[in-house]
């Protein structure tokens, strides 16, 4: 264990890189997911079409190749930040992971959508709402409740693609494993169960408040 102690700055910086990228892509994923899933379920053809043909896209591409794109594509493109060289490298990796994570949260408030019945829709409708406000007001609360245990689910699962942006000059706890390995390769057990320790520091505590939420927002059938 002493490897792990001997390094454990390393071991911090890569922990807090995690949560940086977690929290970021997590806040991009819901908000951009959420304008997929209004858009699939949209009455436009033109809506529905573009945001069908995006998230069945991205989400048959593999997200080493999305990070590929926003890390070394974007910047062909002439699309970068005035910023540092790991900032820029930071933005472009949660570029990718909301692009690649919205899908499945599209897809998964889409289900919650389509779990509401046809009559609340129907009544918003008789009292003049239209499609955005009977959505916003109506439909969405409704199902965003239902579908709590996937969400938590799909961001979980985003925590542990974090580890991809190390191969794309991020500091993450993946990279920091790395480093540590390469300094001390005499304890590469130690370095592994640390590393998968701080992941389930992260998980473990997001699972509980998923489940916590759930029951507090539970909807009564």
């Amino acid at each position: 264990m002493d490897a792990v102690s001997d390094n454990f700055d390393v071991f911090l910086d890569g922990f807090w890189g995690t949560i940086v990228l977690t929290f970021w892509s997590a806040l991009g994923a819901m908000v951009f997911g959420t304008v997929l899933a209004a858009m699939r379920v949209s009455p436009s053809i033109a809506l529905r079409g573009a945001a069908t043909g995006y998230v069945n896209l991205v989400r048959n591409t593999p997200l080493t190749l999305v990070m590929f794109f926003t890390a070394f594509g974007l910047p062909i493109l002439q699309i970068k930040f005035d910023a540092s060289s790991n900032t820029q490298f930071r933005i472009y990796a949660i570029m990718a992971l909301v692009a690649y994570t919205s899908c499945f949260v599209c897809e998964v408030i889409r289900s919650g959508i389509q779990t509401i019945p046809i009559g609340q829709a129907e009544a918003a409708r008789s009292i003049g709402l239209t499609f955005s406000s009977s959505l916003r007001y109506v439909i969405l609360p409704q199902a965003l409740r239902s579908v709590i245990p996937p969400l938590g689910s799909v961001l979980i699962a985003l925590t542990k693609n974090t580890s991809i942006a190390s191969a794309f000059n991020n500091r993450e706890l993946i990279s920091a494993m790395r480093q540590t390995i390469e300094n001390r390769g005499d304890a590469v057990l130690w370095i592994l169960i640390a590393t998968a320790l701080a992941y389930m520091v992260i998980t473990l505590p997001m699972g509980y408040l998923v489940g916590v939420l759930e029951r507090k927002v539970a909807i009564v059938r």
